[in-house]
């Protein structure tokens, strides 16, 4: 069993940074891919960002040159940094991972979620 949580979440100003932090415990993630998404209200939660266990990223059209994921596999850990931050990026996010070597982009693909963390861009 994998135990996911997220951290990093607030409220920010348009044009604001935040970085989210997924730590893991339970399993060592090596091999498994790493996933972020997002819901915010009223809508279906939606890809925004993974990383394979090799390292290989992709993201969402609406995040691309704006936020970056990585990992640090020694601390169990999966980072999402989101630049230039706007008000359309207000939602609650949530990590995600599953054993897989490639990069899942639907929700049902992912085996094990965190809580969510929420952010909020003020315009």
């Amino acid at each position: 069993q994998v135990q996911l949580v997220e951290s990093g979440g607030g409220l920010v100003q348009a044009g604001d940074s935040l970085r989210l932090a997924c730590t893991a415990s339970g399993r060592t993630l090596t091999t498994y891919a790493m996933g972020w998404f997002r819901q915010a209200p009223g809508k279906e939660r939606e890809f925004v960002a993974a990383i394979s266990s090799k390292g290989g990223t992709y993201y969402a059209d609406s995040v691309k040159g704006r936020f970056t994921t990585s990992r640090d596999n020694a601390k169990n850990t999966v980072y999402l940094q989101m630049n230039s931050l706007r008000p359309e990026d207000t939602a609650v996010y949530y990590c995600a991972s599953t054993p897989a070597l490639l990069i899942p982009l639907r929700v049902s693909a992912y085996a094990y979620w965190g809580q969510g963390t929420q952010v909020t861009v003020s315009s």
